[in-house]
């Protein structure tokens, strides 16, 4: 089982990878969810977000059967806080089986 760290590695790479910025554009900025939709060249409304978080969301389930549930978001929250609830979804202990 992969310790905290790689697990926020792995969820900042992704989650970049899917929404078509780099993680330091991503995260040293700190961009809200709407920021991000602007941002990004992929995305053109909450629900190509959604996307890239159910992508996220099934790569942990496929690569560490982990499952992820995500709460409704509102687009000014930042990603330093999705991150945050990604990492609290991993490391609860009642969703660690697919």
């Amino acid at each position: 089982m992969p310790d905290a760290q790689e697990l926020e590695s792995y969820i900042r790479r992704k989650f970049a990878e899917h929404v078509g910025l780099t993680e330091a554009e991503l995260f040293a900025e700190d961009l809200t969810l709407s920021e991000l939709i602007t941002r990004s060249e992929r995305m053109t409304n909450s629900v190509d977000l959604m996307e890239a978080f159910a992508r996220t969301s099934n790569g942990l389930r496929k690569d560490f059967g982990l499952r992820v549930r995500l709460p409704a978001l509102s687009l000014d929250t930042p990603v330093s806080k999705v991150l945050s609830v990604f990492m609290g979804e991993v490391t609860n202990p009642e969703r660690k089986s697919a």
